[in-house]
């Protein structure tokens, strides 16, 4: 259980910190290399799921999706210094 926990967490900071990492690059005029290692960072994200001894696709990323909601709060709240709110 701790494998299938750590993964869907690794896999969230993934996606996250990778598409943040394109963001930068290209919303926020970053250099080059930011979208270079976003985008390896997501292929990565790719490959993660695969990971998961859980027998079907389907299950596998609908759990994810909860875990992805809550990182997705918390990198907010703790990159972008945006509070959770209602």
């Amino acid at each position: 259980m701790g494998m299938a926990i750590g993964l869907f967490v690794l896999a969230g900071l993934a996606e996250i910190g990778g598409g943040y990492l394109v963001w930068l690059w290209l919303r926020e005029s970053r250099p080059l290399w930011f979208g270079i290692v976003g985008g390896l960072i997501l292929l990565v994200y790719g490959i993660i799921p695969t990971l998961q001894q859980f027998p079907s696709f389907g299950r596998v990323y609908a759990a994810y999706g909860g875990v992805f909601v809550v990182l997705a709060v918390l990198w907010g709240w703790a990159v972008d210094k945006k509070t959770p709110d209602l």
